[in-house]
C-alpha cells in the first residue's frame, strides 16, 4: 500500500513537478524516503542548507516558467527556508514549501523541534498554508498549494506531520460529505485588455511627444513587441533590476537600469519624458520616477493588485505584458518627430564611453568596473547570468551589455544577500546545455557560496555544457554597506562590521575538484575570463578588486553629499582612498563622452 509521502511525490509529479530541492530531516522522512520506493517521477537534489534549497525553487521558476518545489524538516529545517521564501514572494515566483512536523499526538505538548509552522509561514505563504491531519485531506492540499501558487504567482506552504507520512494514503477520498474532491490542470485569465481600455491607452501614448517605457520583470517574455512599441512612439527604455534582460542593452535607445544602481541616461529620460508607459514593473522608488503631474501614463500588469501602486496612471491595464502591447501597437500612430528618440541615444552612446572610461581608471589592484565592463563582449550568445545583492549588483546593472537571448535574474524585491550562487546551480539543474555566470562578492561568498560550491563539485559531471562559473569580487570589505553608511548616514566605515576575514576562494575550488584563478592585475582581467570561459570544468575567478571604487547613483543630491563630506571627516579609515576613486568617476562623468561618437 502506497503511503501519504509516496501519494505527495506522485500528485506532485502528476502537476509536471521534475525536481524537489530540500534537506533530510527525521521531521520529513516519510516524504524524503518515498523517493527511494521506486521511481517516482520527480529528482530529489540535496543542497547544503535549506536557505539554499529555497532559494533554488524560486530559481527554478525563474528559469523555467514552471512551479518550483523546496522541502525541510520541522522546527529548525522550515525556518530555515524563510529567507528564500521571501524572495520567491517579492519577486512573485510560484514556489511549493514542504515542510515536516512534529507527530499530532505531540503537539501542543511544547515537544523537541514542536514550532507553530501555520503562524510561522502564514505571512510568507498568506494565500495559503494548511497542516495535513488526515490522509484523505492530502489530495486536495496538494492540488491547491500547486494551483494557488501559480495563479497568484506567490509563495504556499504544506504542512506535514511525520506520523502522517507513513499513513496509508487515500487517493480518492470517500463520496460523502465534509469531502473534497480536487483536480489537477490549471486555467488561465484572459490575457488582453477590453478594446474600450486599449483605445483609452492609445490615445495617451499617441499624443505624447516624450515618450519614455518602464520594463519589469513581466516584460521579460515581450522583447519583440517591446521594441515594436518603442520604434512606433520614438521612445526610450529603462529597465528595472529583474528587466535587465527584457531588452537588449545593444539597442541604442535602451538606456539601461533604472534607479540607485541605474544610469544617467535612465535618469534623464525619466525626468524630461512627458509621458510614461510601465509594463510588468513593481520598481519602488518614486524619486527615479517622473515628477508626480509631469508625465501622463500608462500601466500594463498581468496583477491587477500591482496597478496605480507606483506613480499615478491614467489608464491602468490587466493583462500580459507581452499579449496586451500586441493588441495595443495597431492602435499606436508612427512619431514623425524623432528628436527625442535622437536625444535618448546621443545620451546613450555618451554613456558608455563613461563607463568605459571609468572601467579603465587604475585602482588597487583591481577595478570592479573592468572585472564585467571585460566581460560583456565575452558574453556566450545563450549565457545565463545571476547576481547577487552589494556592490557586485551596481557593476552588474550598468556595466554588462546584454545581448538578445541571454537571462538574468537576481534576488529583486528582497535584495538578499546569498542568492547568485543557488540561482546558478538551479539554471543548471533547469538548463544543464547553457553556460552559466554567477556573479558576487566575497561578504556572499562566505555567507552561503561556500557552501553551494560543495553542491556544484558533486553535481556538474551530469551537465551537458559544464561552464558554470563563479566571479567573486574579493576586496575584503562589506562594500555596499560600507558605501551606505557614508552616503545616507554620515558615518566612517567601521572596520569591526564591515571588514571580512581573509579566504583563498580559488584555492578552495581547486580543493574541490574545480578550476580556481585568482587575478590581482588588471591586465589579467580579460584573460581569465577567456581562459574561465573555455574550461571544461566549472570555474572559480577570484577578482581582488578596490573596495574604494564607488558605486556612485546616477544623480547625487545635495544631502548625499554632504553625507559623503561628514563621513571622510570623521576619520574614515578608506577616506584617502575613497577621495582619489570618486575624482576619478566624477571626472570621467562630466569630460568622456559628450556627443564624440
Amino acid at each position: 500500500m502506497a503511503t501519504v509521502g509516496d501519494f505527495v511525490l506522485k500528485r506532485l509529479a502528476a502537476w509536471g513537478v521534475k525536481r524537489v530541492y530540500g534537506y533530510p530531516g527525521d521531521g520529513i522522512n516519510g516524504v524524503v524516503g518515498a523517493f527511494g520506493h521506486g521511481d517516482p517521477g520527480i529528482e530529489f537534489f540535496q543542497t547544503r542548507h535549506e536557505e539554499l534549497a529555497a532559494f533554488m525553487a524560486c530559481a527554478h521558476a525563474k528559469f523555467s516558467g514552471e512551479v518550483g518545489v523546496c522541502l525541510a524538516t520541522s522546527g529548525p529545517g522550515a525556518i530555515h527556508l524563510l529567507n528564500g521564501l521571501y524572495d520567491a514572494k517579492m519577486d512573485h515566483q510560484p514556489v511549493v514549501a514542504i515542510v515536516g512536523q512534529q507527530s499530532r499526538m505531540a503537539l501542543g505538548g511544547d515537544y523537541q523541534q514542536e514550532v507553530d509552522l501555520l503562524s510561522l509561514f502564514k505571512d510568507v505563504a498568506h494565500d495559503f498554508v494548511q497542516m495535513a491531519t488526515t490522509p484523505a485531506q492530502v489530495r486536495h492540499l496538494v492540488d491547491r498549494a500547486v494551483r494557488i501558487a501559480i495563479e497568484r504567482r506567490t509563495v504556499t506552504c504544506i504542512i506535514l506531520p511525520n506520523d502522517l507520512q507513513d499513513m496509508d494514503a487515500v487517493e480518492t477520498p470517500p463520496r460523502e460529505h465534509g469531502t473534497i474532491h480536487s483536480g489537477i490542470g490549471y486555467t488561465g485569465h484572459a490575457l488582453v485588455p477590453g478594446a474600450e481600455d486599449l483605445q483609452r491607452a492609445a490615445a495617451i501614448l499617441n499624443a505624447g511627444k516624450k515618450v519614455a517605457i518602464l520594463a519589469g520583470a513581466g516584460a521579460l517574455h515581450a522583447t519583440e513587441e517591446l521594441i515594436a512599441v518603442a520604434d512606433k512612439l520614438g521612445a526610450g527604455i529603462a529597465k528595472a533590476l529583474l528587466g535587465k534582460a527584457a531588452v537588449p542593452d545593444t539597442l541604442p535607445y535602451v538606456t539601461g537600469s533604472i534607479g540607485l544602481l541605474g544610469t544617467k541616461p535612465s535618469w534623464d529620460l525619466m525626468n524630461d519624458c512627458d509621458t510614461l508607459l510601465m509594463v510588468g514593473s513593481a520598481f519602488p522608488y518614486s524619486e527615479f520616477l517622473p515628477k508626480e503631474g509631469q508625465a501622463r501614463a500608462v500601466q500594463i500588469d498581468i496583477d491587477p493588485r500591482m496597478l496605480n501602486l507606483r506613480y499615478p496612471m491614467e489608464v491602468c491595464l490587466a493583462g500580459d505584458s507581452a499579449a496586451t502591447l500586441r493588441a495595443l501597437l495597431p492602435l499606436l500612430n508612427q512619431q514623425p518627430d524623432r528628436s527625442w528618440r535622437q536625444q535618448i541615444e546621443d545620451n546613450v552612446a555618451d554613456w558608455w564611453q563613461v563607463l568605459e572610461a571609468r572601467a579603465m581608471n587604475d585602482a588597487k589592484p583591481v577595478n570592479p568596473q573592468r572585472v564585467f565592463w571585460e566581460l560583456s563582449p565575452r558574453l556566450p550568445d545563450n549565457v545565463i547570468l545571476t547576481c547577487d545583492s552589494g556592490s557586485c549588483a551596481s557593476w552588474y546593472a550598468r556595466d554588462l551589455k546584454l545581448r538578445q537571448g541571454m537571462t538574468a535574474s537576481l534576488s529583486g524585491g528582497l535584495a538578499t544577500m546569498g542568492s547568485a550562487l543557488p540561482y546558478a546551480l538551479a539554471a543548471k539543474c533547469v538548463q544543464p546545455d547553457r553556460p552559466v555566470i554567477a556573479l558576487l562578492g566575497d561578504g556572499a561568498m562566505q555567507m552561503l557560496g561556500v557552501n553551494a560550491l560543495i553542491t556544484l563539485a558533486n553535481s556538474w559531471r551530469t551537465w551537458s555544457d559544464p561552464r558554470l562559473i563563479i566571479m567573486v569580487l574579493n576586496n575584503g570589505d562589506l562594500n555596499m554597506v560600507s558605501w551606505e553608511q557614508r552616503i545616507t548616514e554620515g558615518d566612517a566605515k567601521l572596520k569591526a562590521s564591515q571588514d571580512l576575514p581573509p579566504f583563498p576562494y580559488a584555492a578552495y575550488a581547486e580543493l574541490l575538484g574545480l578550476r580556481g584563478l585568482r587575478v590581482d592585475r588588471p591586465e589579467d582581467v580579460a584573460p581569465a575570463w577567456e581562459r574561465a570561459l573555455a574550461s571544461p570544468v566549472p570555474t572559480l575567478l577570484e577578482m581582488v578588486t578596490d573596495p574604494d571604487v564607488p558605486p556612485l547613483p546616477p544623480h547625487v543630491s545635495s544631502k548625499q553629499a554632504s553625507h559623503y563630506l561628514r563621513a571622510l571627516l570623521r576619520g574614515d579609515p578608506d577616506a584617502l582612498g575613497v577621495v582619489t576613486a570618486t575624482i576619478k568617476e566624477v571626472w570621467d562623468g562630466l569630460f568622456h563622452g559628450k556627443h564624440k561618437h
